[in-house]
């Protein structure tokens, strides 16, 4: 018996492996009438032999409409299809484009089986080569990309047969999955269509004089942009997706359904349900805001921050629109992050005292912070996983986020952090000032705001904090190099997916944007201590917990090993959490149908993935 969702409750089944149309007795499969005039094969030719059955929140939709987003929605709609892909209890990785698979004893081999008659969106039969031309002939190509994705170091494919992959690793792999499941538009590529764009498949004259027709310099910055499906030239692409790109404009980005799609309904009626998507290049937030609450979108959710509930909620009362409420994953929507590697050696000093870092965090009103931006429907709490994951401890989210000023003073006293001149700021013993500067972009989350507070909480406390705000590109440049003192980010990576894979928030061992507590003790353990510098003993230790979490066949030992990264972090503070598990807006038209009530909100499981949005239908 197939069970549909309650109000906002998934469906148990979208918790286990979809069923295939022979294990539910479908026979006979159908298409949109949009297709029916195209010189199509029949359905049944275009589906593979056994189609994947996706199973709607609610109800069997009908074919038909062209849904109306934001460009920055379309992956909403239209979520990459890998071999594996997420539950929505966001732990749990199950098949999609893989029939089965399995690992070897000692986690170091990955054998993958595709389904039978698998199709790229052009009919082309998809094969394992499609994976390894993906992996080795761009991914590992340093003419493609020079420094490869640190997640496929020491790794080796190969096609056994046309449906047979095998993953070979240097060291155990066991979750290696997660990554697939998590970003899978990095592990496949269509390489018929992609060998003519490629020098080792292409005649370099041929080549260049193709790439100069096309504006391109190098063929490897032609395949990234189309890759990236933000080109013109990204029409031609093959895609697995429910839907393909069929027109570019500088305000408009036109999809069509995919012919060739996998997967069905419960009824034979090959997905998706709607026939078109027409996505309005929108960069400004307050543009997508506007038009979201004019009805004039069928699905918004990626530029709506927190602070449009209300006017939403407002909009809604006029029955246009729907606003249904997730929450977003981050640990914490603003994780305030000291740099614990500055060069100047009177702050690295402070940052690397615990006690300074306590004493911040305490200083935070955190229940008020809540009230005025999040309407006290956000959770005060550290940087630390989910509720649902398996490495969550209450401890580790409760950690020094008691509102208590007096404790702050206390703590920064004992460090010798003293007012000796009565401006009401805290000087250094030696009596030079002490400012500190955070340096941040404000996206996605509510930062700017956030920060204004908390600046204000912390000059109560003698602490002068001056907020800067810059572009992404100077954020980038100035995290990996170490050179700002302080700077925010929203912490994600907090699901059972990415957290013990990546457990960057946590400990050293990437360089990037949204990291800027430890860029050198990073770069020695990215590099093996050539470059950076070298840790205290206690950071190693941690660096290593997360090697054996990432590595480790017992579960057991993985669930202790996450516990102790979390448990340190709660001791210590390496960055400060505000407010986490916050409502996020989603706003859907009275038309739209199937979107689940209540979802998570966020990167770790791509926003919609889990939801099931290949079986979302217009009503009439």
């Amino acid at each position: 018996m197939i069970g549909l969702a309650g109000a906002s409750a998934p469906p148990e089944d979208w918790f286990k492996p979809a069923p295939t149309a022979s294990d539910l007795a479908i026979n006979k499969f159908y298409q949109s009438p949009l297709l029916d005039p195209q010189p199509l094969p029949p359905v049944r030719q275009r589906l593979p032999a056994d189609p994947v059955v996706s199973l709607p929140a609610f109800s069997t939709g009908h074919y038909g409409g062209t849904a109306r987003i934001v460009s920055s929605d379309a992956n909403m709609l239209a979520p990459p299809e890998g071999l594996f892909t997420i539950a929505p209890d966001y732990k749990t990785i199950l098949p999609n484009l893989a029939q089965s698979w399995t690992y070897s004893s000692d986690g170091r081999m990955l054998r993958v089986k595709l389904r039978e008659g698998l199709k790229w969106s052009d009919g082309h039969p998809l094969t394992a080569e499609d994976f390894v031309f993906m992996t080795q002939d761009l991914q590992l190509n340093p003419d493609f990309q020079p420094v490869p994705p640190r997640n496929l170091a020491g790794l080796k494919l190969h096609a056994e047969d046309p449906r047979t992959l095998v993953y070979s690793f240097a060291e155990p792999s066991p979750l290696f999955v997660n990554y697939m499941a998590q970003l899978p538009e990095v592990f496949v590529a269509p390489k018929h269509y992609f060998m003519q764009f490629h020098p080792t498949y292409t005649d370099p004259k041929r080549l260049s004089r193709r790439l100069e027709q096309l504006g391109y310099v190098n063929w490897s910055t032609f395949i990234q942009a189309n890759l990236q499906l933000r080109i013109e030239a990204s029409v031609d692409q093959p895609t697995l997706r429910a839907f393909r790109p069929v027109q570019f404009t500088p305000v408009l980005v036109r999809y069509a359904r995919n012919p060739y799609y996998f997967k069905v309904d419960l009824q034979g009626q090959q997905l998706p349900y709607i026939d078109a998507i027409e996505a309005e290049v929108v960069n400004d937030d307050a543009l997508a805001i506007v038009k979201a609450s004019q009805g004039s979108l069928d699905f918004a959710g990626f530029r709506l921050p927190t602070q449009s509930i209300p006017v939403l909620k407002l909009a809604e009362q006029a029955g246009q629109i729907r606003v249904l409420i997730w929450r977003r994953l981050h640990g914490s929507d603003v994780a305030i992050q000291p740099n614990l590697n500055y060069p100047e050696q009177r702050l690295r000093s402070l940052f690397q005292d615990a006690r300074f870092r306590r004493a911040l965090s305490v200083a935070i009103d955190r229940n008020e912070i809540n009230e005025i931006i999040y309407f006290g429907r956000g959770v005060p709490r550290q940087v630390t996983v989910i509720p649902q994951s398996d490495y969550f401890e209450q401890p580790f989210a409760d950690a020094y986020t008691e509102y208590d000023p007096d404790r702050a003073n206390r703590l920064l006293d004992a460090i010798g952090l003293r007012d000796e001149n009565g401006d009401g700021l805290r000087q250094f013993p030696d009596g030079s000032s002490l400012t500190i500067t955070v340096e941040y972009v404000d996206t996605e989350t509510p930062k700017q705001v956030t920060m204004e507070l908390v600046a204000s909480y912390w000059r109560a406390i003698g602490i002068d904090l001056r907020l800067k705000l810059i572009d992404r590109g100077l954020q980038y440049a100035r995290a990996i190099s170490g050179d700002m003192q302080m700077s925010v980010w929203h912490a994600d990576r907090t699901t059972d997916i990415l957290f013990p894979i990546r457990p960057d928030f946590w400990v050293p061992r990437v360089i990037a944007a949204s990291l800027t507590l430890w860029s050198d003790w990073s770069r020695w353990y990215l590099t093996d201590g050539a470059l950076g510098e070298e840790p205290p003993r206690e950071i190693v230790q941690l660096q290593r917990w997360s090697d054996e979490l990432r590595t480790t066949l017992d579960a057991t030992r993985r669930r202790e090993l996450g516990r102790k990264i979390l448990a340190v972090n709660a001791s210590q503070v390496w960055s400060i959490g505000t407010i986490g598990l916050a409502p996020h807006p989603v706003v859907t038209s009275p038309r739209l149908k199937n979107v689940i009530a209540e979802g998570l909100w966020g990167f770790d499981t791509r926003w919609t993935l889990p939801y099931h949005p290949e079986t979302w239908f217009l009503a009439k």
